[in-house]
């Protein structure tokens, strides 16, 4: 079975479908899902289905392009968020320093690292691990994460790794996970491949971003994403290692439970 480590089926793309495809996610070998909070409603959400279904865990943070609706009156509910016990990660947070020349409501960096910084203080307070967003923001992700680490951070994963090799490595170093998704599958993803190829198999953990992000082939139907097409992601792997594909999904599955906390490493089936 497949543990989907970060999924958005709260988004608005499963409006119309959402009980069905999520119920459906067991037939097409996923065992567990984490539903991830990008803004305050989506942490809301992410709860309620943790609360619905059995398999699915919730992790609550604002996204780095959402924190401009925080503040001391909101921060206080996702706090609340964040402590519940369907809540096992704080997330995703971190960066984001693309789209300035295109976006003029884009949160500014200061007031994206205050939201982060209070985001991982929250994370060391209630001992959760945290689902890190970093885009164009390596050096600023490193510097903060570094220093949370010493503080006693309980661990934490890179979503949608896209940085260099050594980056990686400075990462891994501190006993930190990388999520892969649907990005290995794209052509030319060299640099990605090859993060893949050296880094331990025990630090990856699988994830769609659904419904965005999906791998090929699918991706030429223009389909939204969903966590059954992480078996191209599995295949990708177990080809990049020189492994079968069941060791590729057996491992990522105590990765994710390892992360999450989850002592009973049972699928639902």
């Amino acid at each position: 079975m497949i543990f989907d480590t970060h999924t958005h089926y709260d988004d608005e793309a499963y409006d119309q479908d959402r009980d069905i495809v999520i119920t459906g996610l067991r037939d097409g070998g996923v065992g567990r899902i984490c539903n991830i909070g990008s803004t305050l409603k989506g942490a809301r959400d992410s709860v309620m289905l943790a609360r619905r279904y059995d398999f699915v865990i919730a992790a609550a943070g604002v996204h780095p392009d959402e924190v401009s609706e925080l503040n001391e009156e909101t921060f206080a509910e996702l706090k609340e968020l964040a402590a519940d016990s369907r809540t096992a990660a704080i997330g995703e947070i971190g960066l984001d320093y693309h789209g300035y020349d295109i976006y003029e409501d884009k949160p500014d960096k200061e007031t994206q690292k205050y939201w982060f910084l209070r985001q991982l203080e929250l994370a060391l307070e209630l001992e959760k691990p945290v689902v890190i967003h970093s885009r164009n923001a390596s050096e600023d992700t490193m510097e903060i994460m570094k220093e949370a680490k010493q503080r006693g951070l309980k661990n934490a994963v890179i979503h949608c790794y896209s940085y260099s090799k050594e980056t990686a490595a400075a990462y891994l170093d501190m006993g930190f996970y990388l999520g892969i998704g649907g990005v290995l599958t794209y052509e030319g993803q060299k640099k990605l491949t090859k993060t893949v190829e050296f880094m331990p198999l025990d630090r990856i953990l699988l994830e769609t971003d659904c419904p965005y992000l999906t791998p090929v082939p699918i991706r030429k139907n223009r389909e939204r994403n969903s966590s059954v097409y992480l078996s191209y992601v599995c295949d990708r792997i177990a080809e990049i290692k020189g492994l079968p594909r069941e060791y590729i999904e057996q491992a990522t599955w105590e990765n994710a439970c390892r992360f999450y906390g989850i002592v009973d490493k049972a699928a639902f089936v």
